[in-house]
């Protein structure tokens, strides 16, 4: 079972339309690359002082991750 590492940054932006702004960081092999990459963009403008807003998700490859269909309200 091979598993990816995503880094996630959110932020509440009210300039945006439903106020949070989500940002992809990268995929990584293994959750020490992730760490390590949450690390460097920790340094960066606007992430420097959001420093809450990270998240690293675990997924598995050839997994379905969304089974539940959705509604528009």
């Amino acid at each position: 079972m091979e598993k990816v590492y995503l880094l996630w940054h959110t932020h509440l932006d009210e300039n945006l339309d439903g106020g949070e702004s989500f940002k992809l960081i990268g995929t990584y092999s293994s959750r020490s690359l992730a760490e390590d990459a949450l690390e460097r963009a920790s340094k960066l403008t606007g992430f420097k002082d959001h420093l809450d807003g990270f998240e690293i998700d675990e997924y598995i490859l050839n997994d379905d991750h969304w089974t539940s269909g959705f509604i528009t309200e």
